[in-house]
């Protein structure tokens, strides 16, 4: 009854369905760089980025099947950087819980700025701070909703992206089927220019750090499993079903694209969908792309946010942020929390009113160190939970993580490796250099915070 009283304590409601994880978790592994950024990934490594998807995706398999095991031992909200508190210690979870927060707080503000970007096809005259703004004010005021609310909207977001990769593979395969066009199509073109490795294999190298960033918000199911309707069947159930589906969604649609088109005339101007849809006379397609993108952030948008309120409230209640963040409102959300973070988004909007072009290369960089140090801690924590359960200090999860712990170290070995692909972009180049100075921020503000901690603990004494 563990699980129940502290789900009591944290006054919130489990009514997030079967449904609503399942394609939160597909939702968090499908976002804007398949639609968009897939074209520069084609570029670095060819017909070859399909097995770098393939890479990931059993890197993302692993992780969250270390989270899942962590997620049915104890479901909370806030998970990872309550399990980091736990298993590693009190520094762990602060480090993990605020650098989380920023993670998810770039994301959005980058979300945002797409947004703006993409209302510009439509209405150009439109303000690119504008529609950010608008934006952020929508997805606040869904997150002040009840917590099934936000689940319904994601079920729908992630339903029209996945209908949209879904469509592309069907009328692709048509397409290479029945010889559709004028211009060559077939399987050998991921073979016959430059080979399946054109760039080498450090192509395919410098691709898995973006490739990575594709996967980031596939973790959410983590901070889902507070407010999970019957967690111990659905979080496997999601977890089990991701590697599948990426292969299926990212694997599958990027064949059928590089098997339409010689990977080298890709323009990394143009997203693949759009030409693939084009081809078969279909004038709006870039319309539709369009709109299937602006729903894809708005719904990562809308994670964010649901994130950030649960991360601040989590660690409100490890005294590691100041206790107004830890209140429920009626509708059993953490509003003071989702508040706070959406005022912290407003720097978003402001990068967007004095630096548009810039905005969204700086924004997206720095939130990356934020997943890796994630993914890596839940790697780590999951070990140390090993661990305390083979000393008897902790029950058993009856969801095991294959071949821990030597899984988990190829996998930090493997995220390591990403960490350091990212020095030789210099569009993600600078995550390296704001990254350190985050975390020396956060290792000074822990000191305050622990000597409080203690300070309170001596005064109960």
């Amino acid at each position: 009854m563990r699980e129940t009283k502290e789900q009591h304590s944290e006054n919130l409601t489990r009514d997030l369905k079967d449904r609503h994880i399942q394609l939160i978790a597909i939702g968090g592994a499908i976002g804007v760089g398949l639609f968009l950024g897939s074209a520069k990934a084609i570029k670095a490594a060819g017909p070859a980025l399909a097995l770098s998807y393939i890479i990931g995706g059993i890197a993302i398999f692993f992780i969250m099947r270390a989270l899942g095991e962590l997620a049915i031992y104890r479901p909370i909200s806030g998970s990872f950087s309550a399990y980091a508190d736990e298993f590693v210690g009190p520094w762990a979870g602060f480090i993990t819980g605020w650098t989380y927060w920023f993670m998810w707080v770039t994301i959005v503000m980058a979300e945002a700025t797409a947004i703006g970007l993409y209302v510009k096809y439509w209405f150009p005259q439109v303000p690119q701070w504008l529609a950010a703004l608008l934006s952020i004010i929508v997805v606040y005021l869904i997150n002040l909703l009840a917590v099934k609310v936000f689940g319904e909207l994601e079920f729908w977001f992630a339903l029209i992206k996945i209908v949209t990769i879904l469509l592309l593979i069907v009328v692709g395969l048509t397409i290479l089927l029945t010889g559709w066009g004028d211009t060559p199509v077939g399987f050998s073109n991921l073979w016959t220019h430059g080979g399946f490795f054109p760039n080498g294999t450090g192509g395919m190298l410098f691709a898995l750090q973006m490739v990575m960033f594709a996967f980031i918000g596939v973790e959410l199911i983590g901070v889902t499993a507070g407010e999970t309707e019957d967690p111990e069947k659905n979080i496997p159930s999601a977890v089990n079903n991701v590697l599948w589906r990426i292969l299926i969604f990212y694997v599958g649609a990027l064949v059928v694209i590089m098997a339409l088109y010689p990977w080298n005339q890709i323009s990394e101007e143009a997203s693949p969908f759009v030409l693939t849809f084009s081809r078969i006379g279909i004038p709006a397609a870039a319309g539709i792309i369009n709109f299937v993108v602006i729903t894809a952030a708005l719904s990562s948008a809308n994670s964010g946010i649901f994130s950030t309120g649960r991360m601040l409230m989590t660690l409100a209640k490890q005294n590691q942020a100041p206790k107004a963040m830890g209140k429920v409102s009626k509708q059993h959300v953490p509003s003071v929390g989702i508040t706070a973070s959406s005022i912290v988004l407003l720097v978003g909007v402001l990068l967007n009113f004095f630096i548009p072009e810039e905005a969204f290369v700086y924004i997206t960089s720095v939130g990356t160190v934020g997943a890796l140090w994630t993914w890596g801690m839940i790697l780590y924590t999951h070990i140390k939970y090993r661990e305390a359960v083979k000393a008897k200090r902790v029950p058993e999860s009856n969801f095991k993580m294959p071949g821990a712990p030597f899984t988990n170290w190829i996998v930090l070995i493997y995220l390591l490796v990403v960490t350091i692909m990212l020095w030789f972009d210099p569009d993600t180049r600078i995550a390296l250099i704001i990254g350190p100075i985050w975390f020396l921020i956060l290792i000074i503000s822990y000191q305050f915070v622990k000597k409080r901690q203690n300070t309170n603990q001596n005064a109960v004494r």
